[in-house]
């Protein structure tokens, strides 16, 4: 059992970065069919920034320790757990919980890191780098030789996506920031201003016919406007309402909406379908069918890391009680990349 002391970080309740509170305990033991991670690196992403926010539409009820997904080294097995997991460097996706020195999760629940792939570089790439593959692959179902548009292109999933999609032979036009489209040209991006209120014109100069398929993790009312740059068959995916982040009231309303006008596209006969992504769905229908899925797109992420189709950006790094510090940055957009907490 490793005999260190347990260090999270606890959210107490709608707070600002400094007055989140470390916490020291013992740890924890595992169950049964259980291991306790020892975190190497843990990140800050948006779903993070929500819940400190009290916006993000599932998170528990305050207080608690978030942390969406983690990379460590297995450093205790519980009953039933294949020893020869004991010492192995693990990913694992849990929504909450990550920001934590010590971690216990289902043994069903990790995959294991490639040798060649560092903590800090694989931890970049779990959530980012699962909901990427699985909306391009499993919904978009993109091919190559195709022409997509990425929102927010420089973002945590955007650069992954941009990344997956050229490592499958297919053109990406990316709205970002004019500060960030240098950036965006050196990766083979044709980059377009959000801001300068004429994104489908400069969409149609690239794409005419229209884009094979649309990742808008914005939401409200601009959704209108992804859907409408669809070429025939297209596909419209949406996985956020980040254009929500600083409205009051209810915070599940903006993804009902989202919902119903995804719904009311697809029943429409307009040869054309719309998702609202979700990372976690079909988990309550089928844990091991879940996780079997997680499993094998998380190892393809990691593959394409292996061979340097992905390479793995991490804005800055910090240690877990600098975990304030951490969130600011993260928070204000002007940094390329994942940043990561380490123990």
């Amino acid at each position: 059992m490793d005999t260190g002391e347990l260090v999270e970080v606890v959210l107490p309740g709608k707070v600002e970065p400094e007055n989140l509170r470390i916490r020291r305990g013992a740890v924890p033991d595992a169950g049964p069919g259980q291991v306790v991670i020892r975190m190497e690196a843990t990140g800050v992403s948006f779903a993070e920034q929500q819940m400190r926010r009290g916006r993000y539409y599932d998170q528990p009820p305050f207080p608690f320790v978030p942390g969406y997904d983690l990379v460590g080294t297995v450093v205790a097995t519980g009953a039933g757990v294949p020893p020869g997991l004991a010492g192995t460097l693990v990913a694992a996706l849990v929504k909450i919980g990550g920001w934590a020195s010590h971690v216990v999760v289902d043994a069903a629940d990790v995959v294991p890191v490639p040798e060649g792939v560092g903590a800090a570089e694989a931890e970049t790439v779990v959530v980012n780098g699962i909901t990427a593959w699985q909306m391009l692959h499993r919904k978009a179902r993109i091919r190559a030789g195709q022409t997509i548009l990425v929102h927010g292109a420089n973002g945590g999933v955007g650069s992954v996506l941009v990344q997956l999609a050229h490592a499958a032979g297919v053109k990406v036009i990316g709205t970002a920031s004019a500060r960030h489209h240098d950036a965006l040209r050196e990766r083979g991006v044709v980059p377009i201003d959000y801001r300068d209120g004429n994104v489908a014109a400069r969409a149609r100069e690239v794409a005419p016919r229209g884009v094979d398929a649309v990742f808008d993790h914005v939401g409200g009312p601009g959704i209108v406007g992804s859907w409408r740059l669809l070429a025939p068959g297209g596909t419209l995916v949406a996985y956020g309402t980040a254009s929500t982040r600083d409205d009051q009231g209810s915070k599940q309303w903006p993804v009902i909406k989202l919902l119903m006008r995804v719904w009311l596209w697809n029943a429409l006969p307009n040869r054309r379908r719309a998702y609202f992504f979700n990372v976690w769905a079909g988990r309550a229908l089928s844990k091991d069918r879940f996780r079997a899925r997680l499993r094998a797109d998380l190892t393809q992420v990691f593959a394409a890391v292996e061979r340097g189709d992905m390479t793995p950006q991490i804005a800055a790094r910090f240690p877990l009680t600098r975990v304030a510090e951490a969130m600011r940055m993260a928070e204000s957009g002007t940094v390329a990349g994942k940043v990561v907490l380490t123990p």
